[in-house]
């Protein structure tokens, strides 16, 4: 009976790692460094990547809290409309719409959890980023800002 107990261990084990990797802790290792710059000011996050679709429909749906350097970036590849609503979302967010260059074109700031109310920049984005609630104004994030991570091409330089 003991050898049939210790064979089912290891199968057990892997039923566990599994359970472990799909759960929220899990995905938040795999953060990815994002840095807003603001005027002279420069404010680096934490963010775990949504790119697709999957991803992007749960987003930070079902979280009870975020670290005050997180958030979740959304990765649409090319430029489209975007349309976020705040269902099953339990706290407070701020939203950055985001172009192809990083430039912040639009925030929704402290979009209302569970709220089915529909928000759009009204252009298309390549990004979204979703940090806390009241973040942007403490840190005084405002349109025109640039959002730096890699799957933002930088502007051209003048002249170039």
């Amino acid at each position: 009976m003991n050898r049939h107990l210790i064979a089912l261990v290891p199968a057990f084990t892997l039923v566990l790692g599994a359970i472990a990797m799909s759960s929220p802790a899990a995905l938040a290792q795999t953060l990815s460094p994002v840095t807003i710059k603001s005027g002279d000011k420069v404010h680096a996050f934490n963010v775990e990547i949504a790119d697709n679709e999957e991803e992007r429909q749960k987003g930070l749906m079902f979280r009870e809290s975020l670290p005050e350097d997180g958030g979740m970036l959304f990765d649409f590849g090319n430029p489209q409309p975007a349309t976020i609503w705040m269902k099953n979302t339990l706290i407070p967010l701020d939203i950055l719409f985001i172009d192809t260059d990083g430039e912040v074109v639009a925030i929704a700031r402290n979009a209302v959890p569970h709220s089915l109310r529909l928000i759009s920049p009204g252009v298309p984005v390549k990004g979204v980023l979703e940090i806390n609630g009241g973040a942007a104004a403490k840190l005084g994030i405002k349109p025109g800002d640039t959002v730096v991570h890699p799957m933002f091409k930088p502007a051209p330089a003048n002249g170039g």
